[in-house]
């Protein structure tokens, strides 16, 4: 639905659904502390007040947190659906309704209308981009050069996304600031291994109702995502196999338990397929062709191209949808193959994504990045920047602050013995 109000311009499904939508931020709120006390002062500072800011970002629970957060530093900012399948339309109601944020996302929506959302978001003219798989920042490269001299610096936090500002650094056309929120501590290691590792199977399980433990379950990719797919199966009592194209990844996923072996011969055993890689084709004809009849494939990667669905539908006489986020391509062999979310992020298509707790460190780390981009602004190169170490200590301190988990400190002595070069055996 799209409509105006004296507040802001948006384009939803339906305002209506904004009371079922706050009662679910709220909820998400309660297991997000780290992000709270940021936002408390940053309603206090306001360090991105004047700021014009786009978020493209999946419109979730966790995400609204972020938003809030943002304007309450000030920031004038709109958010935009960063994967068509993402979107949680309550909460998009309740930001409109409850809070006056500007969003752009509809569950669902066509390529048409989130193309079209991407080129509202950069009508914004932003100086700040959070973008999730650099789309936003790949289209103002490509077709708003004139824009890049209000643009202070981006934010990604997306392994996709990382991919394409690295190869956009490579072709000497990143002229700004890009944040790695990504390649943080207080990221990757929950984020991407926790939180992928616990919501890919959520959504697995919610799209199909199957019994995990005794299935032959193939990882694609063994990075922090893959870690915590294959981890997390295992625990379901899945036998798990991984397939790499990095030897060190890959030995260490034989170290850590499990079967490696190329994408030929995994096809042929698994019973579910994961494709967690951030790289295309993945899953392709040739693999298809030798896998089980019923065999189930799914991705948890950003973009909707780890699976080559397009082979896969001109090798079938018909697709049709099973369950809901479960469609069944029927084969001309006379198998069948089922494709999970439509290929797309299947924790996000068919569950709720991460759990907040985890979303907690990720978001705060954005936030953070944003405040270290304007306060910073004129001061940093073009090129790819890490989250400052003592901002990555500081949210792993406030979580564990929260959790009321203390630590050790150092001793005098022990401060003393490791600053000296002197002392030894």
């Amino acid at each position: 639905m799209t409509a105006t109000t004296e507040r802001t311009k948006y384009d939803i499904k339906d305002p209506s659904l904004a009371t079922q939508g706050k009662q679910r931020i709220d909820w998400a709120g309660r297991e997000m502390p780290v992000l709270r006390l940021i936002q408390e002062r940053f309603a206090k500072e306001k360090p991105l007040a004047g700021i014009r800011l786009v978020a493209c970002c999946h419109v979730t629970t966790e995400t609204a947190h972020l938003a809030i957060a943002l304007k309450a530093a000030g920031a004038d900012g709109i958010l935009i659906a960063s994967n068509p399948l993402s979107t949680q339309d309550d909460v998009a109601a309740s930001l409109v309704v409850d809070h006056g944020i500007p969003v752009f996302a509809i569950k669902g929506e066509d390529t048409e209308t989130y193309l079209r959302h991407v080129e509202t978001a950069l009508d914004h003219r932003p100086n700040i981009i959070i973008d999730d798989g650099s789309d936003v920042v790949a289209t103002l490269v490509k077709n708003r050069q004139h824009q890049l001299s209000d643009l202070i610096g981006t934010t990604e936090e997306t392994t996709t996304g990382i991919v394409r500002l690295r190869a956009m650094l490579n072709d000497g056309v990143l002229t700004f600031p890009a944040m790695n929120v990504n390649d943080a501590d207080t990221k990757h290691f929950f984020d991407n291994r926790y939180g992928t590792g616990q919501s890919t199977l959520d959504g697995i399980i919610r799209a199909t109702n199957i019994l995990l433990a005794g299935k032959n379950i193939v990882v694609a990719g063994y990075g922090w995502c893959g870690k915590g797919c294959a981890l997390r199966a295992r625990g379901m009592g899945a036998n798990v196999i991984v397939t790499e194209v990095d030897p060190v990844r890959a030995i260490e996923a034989v170290m850590d338990g499990f079967r490696v072996m190329p994408m030929e011969q995994a096809a042929a055993i698994g019973d579910l397929f994961i494709t967690v890689t951030g790289n295309k084709h993945v899953i392709r004809s040739e693999h298809f062709d030798v896998m089980k009849d019923g065999a189930m494939v799914c991705n948890s990667g950003h973009f909707d191209i780890e699976i080559d669905l397009k082979s896969l539908k001109e090798k079938s006489t018909e697709v049709k949808e099973v369950r809901n986020f479960t469609q069944q391509y029927k084969l001309q062999s006379g198998k069948s193959v089922i494709v999970l979310g439509e290929g797309r992020l299947i924790n996000l298509a068919a569950a709720e994504g991460h759990p907040s707790a985890v979303m907690d460190m990720s978001f705060a780390n954005q936030a953070l990045a944003c405040e270290y981009l304007v306060k910073n602004k004129g001061k940093l190169e073009p090129g790819m920047y890490s989250i400052p170490a003592d901002v990555d200590q500081e949210i792993a301190r406030l979580k564990l602050k929260a959790m009321g988990i203390n630590l050790d400190t150092l001793t005098p002595e022990q401060i003393e013995y490791t600053n000296s070069w002197a002392s030894g055996t």
